[in-house]
């Protein structure tokens, strides 16, 4: 009696020891989970690369771009690969990997919640955290019968959306978007479209399903191409007197990185995974009609947490100008933005009508530490845009997702005419000659913005700094108010920086302008 007695509690014992660990590693529930690495291994963030670091995945386009535009060199800690050593560790233990980021040093994998609490204990394991995604009413609002849109000549049905953000005028100019190369990240695109003129795309990566077909394939939903499609050609589609997007002899680099199915579904690490692809390969311009919302709360929005937001940030320190929408959440319960937007380095865009009015569903800020957004505003309500419906088909949408490839079109004729302005320089000249520049609110942002005074934008004037330290304080505002006393003692170089709002006088509102600069940045 006593020996089975014993034998049953030894089995008691086995099974309750089994139950507990099916429960910890529970294989039914494998979510998708970030692992931060603490190193890679033999270099540290912020030590001096070794001598025989090898660095193979840039191109030289890549290269020459950072050269002119990156704000932290040309090879940084980015650029190196996560250590071997321990992605052979985490694929040892059976778990598997879906995306690697070498700008983040973590990788994202399949896991249960016991796996991820055996990882958090090692000692190379800085931490984890749940890959986050995003509800549909984030992502667009689509709508065909908002506004009548009008034809005109050869510009077609864009020409409204075109001329209020003086597309025309810069085309007139020369600036059309040749030689710029523009990423886009979305759900995928109907590359056989009509507005997809000439030899184009440069490249194409199907994170999803890990290819280079972005147009729809077997596994993709029906609708899987369908924003992309109007994203991609609104920035750079051209169909001669139907529809001209703003840098429309632009080069294009495709990145397929948005789950789409019944609810829609997007993952951060796919989208940090074609940021990086399209920074190596040299893109100039990033424009993504995505967020993230869902997992976050407002107070997350510092423009330090989220992981895309992160991404962003590095993106645009090594040259990458980057735009994405402010999101379409103004007219429901949350109301304010959605990462990657509360970066303070992105160019986050709001949507207007083509009267110049804000779309009621435009996500307003300020971001959680207090900054404007949207930076810009651009038309998103009955946007005329491609449709994915046949190759030769033609729609009207509504969202921040089409006011969105307005802006990303403007930052690449920019660039155009300006190769060498770094991308904060770029966001600085589409905000500070907006139609709103001078007096900024979390709806507009600083405005619509105007191609043709941004590319006439003095970038060497330092607009307000009134005392050239480099900053804008109370000792230019001091400043200020004395040049407006003594107005026939300016000289010309000084009239200039005070003009604010570049109305050719100095008077209370240049003041005002600059007090509201102050407290703004």
């Amino acid at each position: 009696m006593r020996k089975y007695t014993i034998v049953t509690l030894i089995l008691l014992i086995l099974c309750l020891n089994t139950a507990i660990f099916a429960g910890a590693d529970d294989d039914s529930e494998k979510n998708l989970y970030w692992v931060y690495f603490t190193d890679k291994e033999f270099v540290q963030q912020g030590a001096p690369l070794p001598a025989d670091i090898e660095i193979t995945h840039l191109t030289d386009r890549a290269l020459n771009r950072r050269e002119m535009r990156s704000s932290i060199g040309l090879l940084t800690y980015y650029d190196v690969d996560i250590a071997a050593s321990y992605i052979e560790e985490i694929e040892n233990l059976g778990l598997e990997i879906r995306t690697k980021s070498r700008w983040l040093n973590a990788i994202s994998i399949l896991a249960t919640e016991g796996e991820i609490v055996l990882l958090n204990g090692k000692p190379h394991i800085r931490g984890t955290s749940r890959v986050r995604k995003v509800s549909k009413r984030a992502v667009k609002k689509i709508s065909r019968d908002e506004e009548t849109l009008l034809d005109s000549g050869e510009y077609g049905y864009s020409f409204e959306q075109l001329q209020q953000i003086n597309a025309i005028a810069a085309h007139d100019s020369g600036f059309t978007g040749a030689g710029v190369l523009v990423l886009m990240l979305d759900t995928g695109y109907r590359t056989d479209h009509e507005a997809f003129s000439g030899d184009r795309i440069l490249a194409e990566r199907d994170f999803i399903q890990d290819d280079s077909i972005t147009t729809n394939q077997e596994g993709d939903h029906a609708n899987q191409h369908n924003h992309g499609t109007m994203t991609a050609t609104t920035l750079g589609g051209f169909k001669d007197s139907i529809l001209v997007g703003v840098a429309y002899e632009c080069d294009f680099l495709l990145a397929k990185t948005e789950i789409l199915d019944q609810e829609i579904e997007i993952e951060e690490d796919l989208y940090v995974a074609g940021l990086e692809w399209g920074e190596a390969l040299g893109a100039d311009v990033s424009s993504s009609s995505l967020g993230y919302l869902d997992w976050y709360t407002y107070e997350d929005l510092t423009g330090n947490l989220a992981v895309t937001t992160i991404a962003i940030d590095i993106a645009v320190s090594l040259g990458l100008a980057c735009v994405t929408a402010a999101g379409n959440e103004g007219s429901n319960t949350w109301h304010y933005i959605i990462a990657p937007a509360d970066a303070d380095s992105v160019i986050s865009v709001g949507a207007v009508n083509s009267q110049g009015t804000i779309a009621s569903f435009s996500s307003y800020g300020p971001s959680a530490d207090g900054r404007i957004k949207p930076e810009v505003c651009a038309q998103g309500v009955s946007t005329f845009t491609a449709s994915a419906a046949s190759p030769n088909a033609y729609t009207a949408a509504s969202g921040t997702s089409l006011a969105t490839p307005l802006v990303g079109g403007a930052v690449a004729l920019i660039i155009q005419a300006h190769p060498d302005w770094t991308p904060m320089e770029v966001r600085e000249a589409l905000m500070m000659t907006a139609s709103q520049n001078s007096s900024p609110d979390n709806h507009y942002g600083f405005g619509i913005i105007d191609i043709i005074a941004a590319i006439n934008y003095n970038q060497d004037m330092n607009y307000g700094d009134l005392n050239l330290d480099g900053n804008l304080n109370i000792h230019d505002v001091v400043l200020a108010v004395e040049w407006t006393m003594n107005l026939s003692t300016l000289n010309a170089n000084q009239i200039q920086l005070l003009d604010l709002n570049f109305d050719q006088a100095i008077n209370v509102l240049d003041i005002v302008i600059l007090i509201d600069w102050v407290l703004t940045f």
